[in-house]
């Protein structure tokens, strides 16, 4: 926990337990509005799209009303563009508030108090990685704090995925493979053996869902890879979160 002296002259707690709490609960509810979402998708019928839109009996442009197959693809489309989208703000928001509590500890040395002239060289310090560009972000936090991100890759590549979406219709093209000439994302996903899928307490571990896009692929997810974008997400908050943690545990006993 660090104070820090806010514009009315009081002084402002920066508790690191409740900035995860926090961010971590608006995983949750970004989570359940997409199972929300896909759960509409998935029970909503011809005949229900149809009674509803008629029901006004006037429309904007009634010779421009899609039909039930155009609208479905049109909702898919959208909802892939916009949780791409919100991803990557909420791993760019956790990055920016990461940082901020990074500084304000690189500048109090680990103290619980910050002086003025301090706080605002740590003000300076955080306006300098928020004007940074995405991918320079994550060098910042390895060069001034040694933290490397976890997931670092599937965070970059999801940018990709999103310029491909909003500059190419979705398709992938060269200025967006690694390397090895692929897009790669490495999801957080559960593993139940196969043998034990049919029981209701069937033990689970933690691990990798590879997604491979190539030069001419069109950028896709189904239902599961949403959801799998949030909870790798998620993931890579707790993992930044803990690495904090032990950045300001290391400062206090240096100091």
């Amino acid at each position: 926990m660090i104070q820090n002296n806010n514009n009315q002259g009081g002084k402002r707690e920066i508790n690191l337990q409740q900035l995860a709490q926090n961010f971590m609960s608006g995983m949750q509810r970004h989570f359940d509005m997409l199972a929300f979402n896909l759960a509409s998708r998935e029970t909503v019928t011809e005949a229900s799209y149809k009674q509803i839109a008629h029901a006004p009996r006037i429309m904007p442009v009634p010779a421009q009303h899609q039909n039930f197959e155009q609208t479905q693809a049109y909702a898919h489309d959208l909802l892939l563009k916009q949780l791409v989208n919100d991803a990557l703000n909420l791993a760019v928001s956790v990055m920016h508030n990461a940082h901020f509590f990074l500084a304000m500890v690189k500048c109090t040395e680990g103290k619980p108090e910050l002086a003025s002239e301090r706080q605002h060289a740590a003000e300076a310090l955080q306006k300098a990685f928020c004007e940074a560009r995405f991918d320079q972000k994550f060098n910042l936090l390895e060069e001034n704090y040694s933290i490397r991100c976890e997931l670092e890759d599937t965070i970059t590549s999801l940018g990709f995925c999103l310029q491909a979406l909003v500059e190419s219709g979705g398709k992938v093209g060269s200025a967006h493979l690694d390397e090895n000439g692929e897009l790669s994302l490495e999801f957080k996903a559960v593993s139940v053996p196969a043998e034990k899928e049919a029981q209701a307490e069937a033990p689970a571990k933690l691990t990798e869902y590879l997604k491979v896009f190539r030069e001419g692929d069109y950028v896709t997810f189904n239902n599961k890879e949403l959801q799998l974008i949030l909870v790798t997400v998620s993931a890579f908050a707790d993992s930044l979160f803990k690495s904090i943690a032990n950045y300001t545990q290391s400062m206090q006993e240096k100091n």
